[in-house]
């Protein structure tokens, strides 16, 4: 079964459709990006850059929290967190709906770490130099045999706890080598 036939998908909107508003009364709106991808991904704020934003009377396709969405950029899935819910993305991402017999969170482990799917992009790819997935291409993905709902409900839970608890191992080993560096700065100065 390929993914269109389980999975309706939306663009995002074409950025250079957007038309700048300089009036005080349009509203002003975030861009999602590469940095709210994987901070919704670990679940926690990694850091990185302010998002972009840009002041519109534009009608925009915005993300709600719970959204899923696909870079066509990176080739990642997240689940979009509430801190993100209004931002605006752009035709770099897919909006992903999934019907009621598959779970979110294994979507997302799905694409991000399915052997099955990383081949067929992989197929795709071969002898071109694209940098770009593209609708088409996410589309005609096949996707495994689906486990029950319930056991996709397991698998897409752990993969996301284990995706935070990896992040907040990682930030205290930073964290503990600047104290550590601060510490020797003290023994040393």
């Amino acid at each position: 079964m390929r993914i269109e036939d389980v999975i309706t998908i939306t663009m995002g909107t074409p950025q250079f459709r957007i038309k700048e508003s300089l009036l005080d009364s349009a509203p002003t709106y975030n861009f999602y990006g590469q940095q709210e991808l994987e901070n919704d991904l670990v679940g926690i704020e990694l850091g990185g850059e302010e998002a972009k934003t840009i002041s519109t009377l534009d009608d925009l396709s915005l993300i709600k929290g719970g959204d899923i969405l696909f870079s066509l950029i990176s080739g990642r899935a997240t689940i979009v967190r509430h801190s993100h819910q209004g931002y605006l993305y752009t035709q770099n991402y897919a909006k992903l709906i999934p019907q009621e017999r598959i779970d979110g969170n294994y979507l997302v482990y799905l694409l991000n770490e399915s052997e099955f799917i990383k081949k067929q992009w992989l197929k795709e790819l071969q002898g071109s130099a694209v940098l770009k997935h593209t609708v088409k291409q996410l589309r005609r993905l096949e996707l495994p045999k689906l486990h029950s709902y319930e056991k996709q409900k397991i698998i897409g839970d752990i993969y996301f706890k284990q995706l935070r608890l990896h992040a907040l191992k990682k930030r205290a080993a930073e964290l503990e080598k600047v104290l550590t560096i601060e510490k020797l700065k003290e023994v040393d100065g």
